[in-house]
């Protein structure tokens, strides 16, 4: 974004002094270091100006602009705020007032920015500012006069490619930077906003292609490494990404202390979440994204809570946003049995996947199949997720999603994919889903396990899911997937694993209903057995079930399933 402050007239007193021999020796001059953009030289020159007394009028401003273009927005208010506000002279320069409210702009101090730019010149740079502050301040009547008031100069815009950029609108934006390019290649660094843009619309190679032209002119710029690493990393991984970063190591011991806070913000992005606690609270008002970032640690460790309070005041502007705000709220309806959190959830993702620059990306459609998940429509859910299944065919949480649960960024969203199978009744397709799944979290959780159960008994393997029950008699969710093999088996007429799951259940709480449920299955494999669907040897375990009740009605069934034994020849 175009927002520099205007150059002071140089007025630097470089001077030549004599040396102990009497040979003389130049300083170097103030337009060298800024035509080579070293702004730490010009510094450190006009601070030697400042402490030797050969200052004038113009060093506090030269200091203040190099300080400013370093990424040092503190040091420069300071030294525009003793030209203005402070100021004892009572003479303050008019256009020091526009570089004050530039500081504070960058600085996120917007009512400050706009108290000081009334103050300035009506100039280009006063219009661009305030066209900045009419979007910070989301006033749409400000934003569309000022936008009004913008010239076909590049300044301007690129100020207007900017605001596309960050309503995202990124097509519009590459629209402009590629016509400014095409009369003006010699603005190399266009083709870094290019990249960001096309990295934005998740085109990582040819943000790749377009940012390479930036690097080999300018390898060492951190901006250009830092997209470079990002775009390692949503193309292979995050190992690949930190070792595009090690270029930055040097960054450290620079002024460029923006350029830090996004190594330190994305190191932690690139090794899964580690260090988030440490780093990303105090960039929170720093780095937009690392208030997302922080939000999508907190939901990854089941700190519902913590995420939702990070987020409830903040009004989403962007997509990203949006999709999180549905994302917690969907997570916090969940846990606290919230209607009105679903509700809000339900519309956040439908904003999202019903509008038009996001209704044919995967977020967009994995966004729709929240909504529609919300609303219990299943059949709407797999048209969405079936139509960007190829995309997450390795994908474990994706999976998980396709065969059950509220939505959770990428881990939720994928697990809506094997629920919603299972729920529409496709459960051949569900189980082969479910069976994909890779990681040994989503395998051990509840959800996970219950789903998986009711998919093999109605694919009708109730050994397999008894065996699913085996391994975790001990946990706290065994009597609920007992429960579920029980009902479920009953329906199917898989009496036998019914029989045993209700036995175990009526062991566990001596509840009639359970004995009911034993004495219906037992019955129901006997007729089985009649009728040669079943192996007669199983009458043995049928009997053994029936006598670990205690009700008076076990007598008179077993008499009878003696009986026909005996008349059959059949050993018991």
């Amino acid at each position: 974004m175009i927002l520099s402050r205007a150059k002071p007239a140089l007025g630097s007193n470089a001077t030549v002094q004599p040396n102990a021999a009497g040979n003389k020796k130049t300083l170097p001059k103030l337009e060298d270091f800024l035509s080579s953009r070293d702004f730490t030289g010009a510094i450190t020159l006009l601070e030697f100006e400042r402490n030797s007394g050969n200052a004038n009028e113009l060093t506090d401003q030269w200091i203040g602009y190099c300080a400013f273009h370093l990424g040092d927005y503190k040091r420069a208010l300071l030294e525009f705020q003793n030209l203005t506000i402070n100021s004892k002279s009572g003479n303050v320069k008019p256009e020091n007032w526009i570089s004050l409210a530039c500081c504070y702009f960058y600085l996120g101090m917007y009512p400050e920015a706009e108290e000081a730019a009334e103050k300035a010149p009506k100039t280009a740079l006063r219009t661009r500012l305030f066209f900045h502050l009419a979007h910070k301040f989301n006033d749409e009547k400000r934003l569309m006069m000022h936008h009004q008031q913008l010239e076909d100069v590049i300044e301007d815009q690129l100020s207007l490619a900017s605001i596309h950029y960050l309503r995202s609108h990124y097509q519009e934006a590459i629209d402009i930077y590629k016509r400014i390019l095409l009369d003006s290649r010699e603005y190399l660094a266009l083709n870094v906003y290019v990249a960001l843009c096309y990295y934005k619309l998740d085109y990582y190679d040819v943000s790749q292609e377009v940012l390479a032209v930036y690097l080999q002119h300018y390898p060492d710029s951190p901006i250009a490494i830092n997209l470079k690493a990002c775009n390692h990393f949503r193309l292979y991984n995050g190992k690949a990404a930190e070792q595009e970063l090690r270029t930055l190591q040097d960054v450290t011991s620079s002024p460029l202390t923006f350029a830090q806070d996004l190594v330190r913000h994305n190191l932690v992005v690139f090794r899964g979440g580690e260090g988030a606690l440490q780093v990303l609270p105090p960039l929170v008002d720093v780095i937009p994204e690392a208030r997302l970032n922080l939000v999508i640690y907190y939901l990854k460790q089941d700190e519902v809570q913590e995420a939702y309070n990070l987020l409830k005041d903040l009004e989403p502007t962007v997509p990203q946003e949006y999709i999180l705000k549905g994302v917690v709220n969907s997570a916090i309806g969940q846990e606290t049995g919230s209607r009105e959190n679903l509700k809000i959830a339900q519309q956040y993702f439908q904003l999202v996947g019903g509008s038009a620059s996001e209704c044919d990306t995967i977020p967009g459609r994995q966004c729709m199949a929240s909504c529609f998940f919300l609303l219990k429509q299943f059949d709407d859910v797999l048209l969405y997720l079936n139509s960007i299944k190829s995309y997450f065919y390795n994908d474990d949480t994706f999976n998980f999603n396709y065969a059950q649960s509220p939505p959770n960024k990428d881990d939720n969203f994928n697990f809506n994919f094997a629920q919603a199978k299972a729920a529409v009744g496709d459960f051949k397709e569900a189980e082969e889903v479910f069976l994909l799944i890779q990681s040994e979290k989503i395998k051990n959780d509840y959800v996970y396990l219950s789903w998986l159960a009711r998919c093999y008994i109605m694919n009708s393997k109730p050994r397999i899911a008894w065996e699913l029950y085996l391994k975790m008699e001990t946990s706290a969710e065994a009597f609920s997937l007992l429960q579920l093999i029980a009902n479920d088996c009953y329906k199917m007429g898989q009496f036998y694993y019914a029989a045993r799951a209700f036995d175990v259940l009526e062991r566990l709480d001596p509840n009639p209903e359970y004995w009911e449920g034993k004495r219906g299955a037992c019955v129901g494999m006997f007729q089985m057995i009649i009728a040669g669907k079943e192996p007669k040897d199983s009458l043995g375990d049928i009997l053994q079930l029936l006598r670990n009740t205690a009700n008076p009605q076990v007598e008179g069934i077993i008499r009878v399933i003696k009986k026909w034994a005996k008349d059959n020849h059949i050993p018991v």
